[in-house]
């Protein structure tokens, strides 16, 4: 009876196995990135779920890597907000299956708008020219003497004073720097590869939307990035509508 049972117990976890063989080989492996609705930005921490139970979250560059069996399906969850569920069978391309979640923007986490060497670019700039952006126009100043004899006038102060000139071509250079550091944060905001990604625009399609829709420094500063690349959405929509119109005049023309 002994070897019997013996035989009875070893084939029955050669099945065991094989079948937990057979089950770890069905399983699939999903790997994608998430993206904002723009896919301008790559989300991290968002959770992924599948209904058999497993999770994973994203990193930094918003990719993440999860194990789900067939049968399964995985939906996608951030800041309380949980997507449909997408059933694993559905899913054509499980080693790119990559997705772009519409956050409200009120609810958007907090983000640089210059990144690091934007910023080091504009301070070096500032360091570089700090006696031309500190630079103000000289007026009479009173000043106190070490000797304790009263308070004078600032010669120096009183000399520039008639340099009209040297005044004006300061504060001539000082407009300019102004205005190219703004116009370097425009550019750094409303670049070519951001507008390309948002607008589908290419080509002289892209460069004629960029002269013609391009915002004003006070807008690009006091603006969010999600107020921010809703506004080139719509221009981008704008510029189709308009680009429409303009090639039915001259059919009509013709």
């Amino acid at each position: 009876m002994r070897p019997f049972l013996l035989s009875i117990l070893l084939t029955f976890s050669f099945f065991c196995l094989l079948l937990s063989g057979q089950e770890a080989s069905g399983q699939i492996t999903i790997r994608g990135t998430v993206y904002n609705m723009y896919r301008t930005r790559p989300l991290d921490a968002v959770s992924v779920l599948s209904t058999s139970g497993r999770g994973a979250v994203t990193d930094s560059n918003g990719y993440y890597m999860l194990v789900v069996n067939p049968k399964d399906s995985i939906s996608f969850s951030y800041l309380g907000r949980t997507t449909v569920k997408f059933p694993v069978s559905t899913i054509n391309t499980a080693s790119n299956f990559d997705i772009a979640l519409h956050v409200d923007p009120t609810e958007l986490r907090s983000v640089r708008i210059a990144p690091r060497n934007y910023r080091a670019d504009s301070l070096r700039n500032r360091q570089d020219y700090a006696k031309v952006f500190d630079f103000n126009k000289p007026g009479l100043s009173l000043t106190s003497p070490s000797s304790g004899l009263g308070v004078g006038l600032d010669l120096d102060e009183l000399i520039n004073v008639f340099r009209f000139k040297r005044t004006r071509r300061m504060l001539a250079f000082q407009r300019r720097l102004v205005d190219e550091e703004h116009d370097k944060f425009i550019d750094h905001r409303f670049n070519r590869s951001i507008v390309k990604k948002i607008s589908h625009l290419d080509g002289n399609d892209l460069d004629s939307f960029l002269v013609s829709y391009r915002p004003s420094y006070e807008f690009t500063i006091s603006t969010t990035d999600y107020e921010f690349y809703d506004y080139i959405k719509l221009a981008a929509r704008e510029y189709g509508q308009n680009k429409k119109k303009g090639g039915e005049l001259k059919k009509e023309e013709k």
